[in-house]
């Protein structure tokens, strides 16, 4: 069987049927993940990325390619969880601004979108580490571009770049030792191997089933759950400019990036939410104004318009709203009511704002003591995506808004996100734990400048050493400690630090490593399935052994970790 060349629809088949694989695989990529703990993870955090995309890619009916390269790129982008979600919603980022050139793929085609994905991937990763996803995408990308000048077969091609896929993704181990103390492959190359191998199915005409669930959501919008919270939430929303207004502009010449920045700089001056994408012959515009006639002025110096959309947004959502409320007091029995409310003026935006991830209620409940705007609920094993983030900042009211992932893994998420935003100033502390994130934020100064408060919140989280006591989902090796399914587990900040059968002496373990001269508070955060008098009498254990420090207990009511420790 030779094919040379992949249609639109082919490739949409084959995105779809790598996704359906990639999900349906998910439980066995999760428990290939020990690294850096086991617990389990990276097949949800891909799959939830490549199903936001395969969501959108089947609302879509017969594109162009360049259509599908869109619903592929944006749809992955917006849906991307956790550093694998993330790098692999930036491979196919780099692949889809090939192929959208193309309406049929060859080898050689084929061949430069690996070549763009990895390169896209890399960039968007401050510091790689080989043995993982990128170093599998990698071996395949660099199998790709010595086969594009061999064959024209594209079912040969593809599954000679598999089986260098597989071959570099059982290298694995020997890059990362901690994946070969645990006998296992990299669990995001495995992943990223299953979507492959879903496509090639497709390609080779195998029966798959390409339905995705939730696919047709995404040709309307989504219709309100008619609840009070929904309806507040949407009344309270601030629109300081009243018309979304949307169009194309049909170039005369191709517009250079000097042009479209000042355009972009224009919009700033007359509405917000602005996007504005550029290629040869097109610019789409969106921007919400008070003066829709001022930006099609402006984008008319340019070329002829066409495609005009302009929406009044506080009438709809007026109108929404009234809907909304007499739907729910209609399903109560409640009279409609026929007293008008007067509309609240919108405040100002205030200077700074803030955003943490967290999970557990008394958690949640220190970070909104503490200044906390909009809380994300998530953590090591519910990393929120970088639409999650962006629903965030749109709620947050101020001119700069920090984000506080407080999880390694959540980082590369915010940094995404705050690289989408254009009407804010974001930036992203890069705390890695709840303490950190708790830390960061005593030492924020309102006074400061956004910059001195950046310097200063990353500077004190490096004084903060945290542990973390959970229990293992798999047996493995890490860090030369053999692990039992169901093991208490001690981690710090470089690993793991303490293993046991029984919970305190696996903590008081840890804190031997954690504790040293200078540390002078030790804080514990009890989790939802530790009660607090067994907290309490940790703590005093704790306090006897290491009498210079002061303890506090504190209610976190996280899931999973039965402690989260600080010590300072």
């Amino acid at each position: 069987m030779e094919i040379t060349t992949i249609n639109t629809e082919l490739v949409a088949k084959m995105f779809l049927a790598g996704a359906k694989n990639l999900d349906a695989k998910k439980e066995w990529i999760n428990e290939l993940n020990v690294f850096p703990v086991p617990d389990g993870d990276t097949g949800t955090n891909m799959s939830m990325t490549i199903m936001s995309a395969a969501r959108e890619v089947s609302a879509l009916e017969k594109p162009e390619m360049k259509a599908l390269a869109k619903a592929i790129s944006s749809g992955s982008l917006r849906g991307a969880r956790g550093n694998s979600g993330v790098i692999l919603s930036q491979l196919f980022r780099g692949f889809t601004k090939v192929i959208a050139e193309y309406d049929e793929i060859n080898v050689q085609i084929l061949s430069d979108s690996f070549q763009k994905a990895v390169e896209t991937a890399y960039k968007a990763v401050m510091k790689p580490k080989e043995g993982t996803i990128l170093t599998v995408a990698k071996g395949m990308s660099d199998r790709a571009l010595e086969l594009c000048d061999d064959t024209e077969d594209l079912v040969y091609f593809c599954e000679e770049v598999i089986k260098e896929g597989d071959r570099v993704l059982d290298l694995t181990p020997e890059m990362l030792p901690v994946l070969k103390q645990a006998g296992v492959v990299d669990s995001g190359g495995q992943g990223l191997m299953q979507v492959m191998k879903g496509a090639m199915d497709a390609l080779l005409g195998k029966e798959v089933d390409y339905t995705i669930e939730g696919a047709e959501t995404i040709k309307k919008a989504p219709e309100s759950t008619g609840t009070s919270y929904n309806i507040e939430a949407q009344a309270n929303q601030e629109i300081k400019f009243a018309y979304c207004t949307q169009f194309l502009i049909m170039l005369d010449t191709p517009i250079t990036l000097q042009q479209e920045n000042e355009f972009k700089s224009y919009l700033e001056t007359i509405g917000d939410s602005i996007v504005v994408v550029a290629d040869d012959e097109i610019v789409k515009v969106h921007v919400h104004t008070n003066d829709p006639g001022l930006a099609m002025q402006r984008g008319l110096t340019y070329g002829s318009l066409t495609t005009i959309i302009i929406e009044n947004m506080k009438l709809e959502r007026d109108e929404k709203i009234s809907a909304l409320k007499e739907k729910e007091m209609q399903s109560a029995g409640i009279p409609e009511e026929k007293e008008e409310k007067e509309e609240k003026p919108a405040e100002p935006p205030k200077e700074m704002g803030f955003i943490s991830v967290s999970i557990g209620e008394g958690i949640n409940e220190i970070f909104k003591g503490l200044g906390v705007d909009y809380i994300i609920e998530g953590g090591q094993t519910m990393n929120p995506s970088t639409e999650d983030m962006l629903n965030a900042i749109e709620k947050v009211n101020a001119k700069t808004v920090f984000i506080l992932p407080n999880n390694k893994n959540i980082i590369l998420a915010a940094n995404q996100a705050a690289s989408l935003v254009e009407d804010k100033k974001i930036i992203v502390i890069p705390t890695k734990t709840i303490p950190q994130g708790i830390t960061a934020l005593i030492n924020y100064i309102p006074d400061s400048t956004p910059e001195d408060n950046e310097q200063r919140m990353s500077s004190e989280i490096s004084m903060v050493k945290t542990g973390q006591v959970t229990y293992a989902v798999r047996d493995t090796v890490i860090d030369d400690k053999e692990i039992k399914q169901d093991d208490f587990m001690g981690i710090g900040d470089s690993g793991i630090l303490s293993v046991g059968q029984n919970l305190e002496p696996t903590v008081m373990d840890m804190m031997k490593q954690l504790v040293d001269e200078d540390s002078a508070i030790v804080s514990i955060y009890y989790g939802e399935d530790t009660k607090e008098e067994d907290a309490n009498a940790l703590g005093e254990k704790i306090g006897e052994a290491f009498p210079d420090v002061e303890i506090e207990v504190h209610y976190g009511g996280q899931p999973i970790y039965y402690y989260v420790i600080s010590v300072e």
